[in-house]
């Protein structure tokens, strides 16, 4: 029997709440007073992926607020929406429903290219930009070609997701022991332990996670020659005017830090690029300790470096 969305009320020094913005109910977790720092996760996660930061952030003087993305979790999941614009218009709307005109936004994963998205769309809603394991799109688009034995070769998952119902079964099917395999694949060595591939494999089986889960992938696709796709390619050719910081684990075999490297092209404002050595695709879980240094100690930099 799948699971239902309560599995995804994890308890912990924080507060659950359900924030509308633009027609969409989002399950959103909080804790901390002070600047607000929003935290958007990647796949196959949830909000839980911040547990470490919801703590840390807070103890800084900050107000941290960790989203389920639309289809994910606890939030709506409608049959359309997937694309970047539509995503980063979340997550635009989901600040101003913070009570917040803008905010400090930490992105993982596919969480970092719709934080990359915001700072074009809407750039008076990031403050500052935190992207983790998350290359500028235009660089990931770019690195599908150009290094096809590399990125390409990272990246063959995703192709297999532009499938019809047959991605959707096989994440799912054995109570999501394939979720648990991804992880530990994206890893460094070491994480995730048994019981935190468990949370995760849990609510990627709640019904229909999966599928909104690979319209993600389907949409950056297939968007790759259509109209909508480069009409984006070309929107996010904008600079970036938010100081931004870039941090990228070491041993990532999903994104290869080379991909990644070389998204400060896009940035304007200081931009600092920090590679986190011992850790793969998930550096804010693996090492928590060594991110949240190196993010607290950016974010309270009043002068953050180029």
């Amino acid at each position: 029997m799948a699971p239902d969305e309560s599995v995804v009320q994890i308890e912990g020094p924080w507060k659950h709440r359900a924030v509308h913005a633009g027609g969409t109910r989002f399950h959103v977790v909080e804790a901390g007073e002070g600047p607000l720092v929003l935290l958007l996760h990647g796949f196959p996660q949830f909000w839980w992926t911040w547990r470490n930061q919801l703590r840390s952030l807070p103890a800084a003087g900050f107000r941290a607020a960790a989203v389920d993305l639309r289809g994910y979790g606890g939030s709506d999941k409608p049959p359309r929406g997937y694309d970047l614009p539509t995503l980063a218009g979340d997550a635009s709307g989901l600040i101003r429903a913070l009570g917040e005109t803008g905010a400090i936004v930490v992105g993982h994963d596919w969480g970092g290219l719709l934080a990359w998205t915001m700072a074009v769309l809407d750039p008076k809603c990031v403050r500052r930009l935190v992207t983790v394991s998350a290359p500028h799109p235009l660089r990931m688009r770019r690195s599908l070609v150009t290094d096809p034995f590399g990125q390409l070769r990272a990246t063959r998952p995703s192709i297999g997701y532009q499938l019809p119902l047959l991605p959707e079964r096989r994440l799912t099917r054995n109570d999501g022991s394939l979720v648990g395999k991804i992880l530990d694949a994206w890893s460094g060595p070491g994480w995730p332990d048994a019981q935190t591939a468990r949370v995760y494999r849990e609510a990627f089986r709640i019904p229909t996670v999966a599928h909104c889960a690979l319209e993600y992938h389907r949409w950056f696709g297939r968007s790759q020659f259509r109209p909508d796709g480069l009409r984006f390619a070309r929107t996010m050719r904008a600079e970036i005017e938010a100081p931004t910081l870039q941090l990228h684990g070491a041993l990532d075999r999903r994104v290869l830090p080379r991909t990644a490297q070389g998204s400060g092209g896009y940035v304007t404002a200081p931009y600092r690029w920090r590679l986190i050595e011992g850790a793969g695709h998930f550096p804010h879980e693996e090492t928590p300790d060594v991110f949240d240094a190196e993010l607290i100690g950016w974010l309270t930099d009043p002068e953050p470096d180029r």
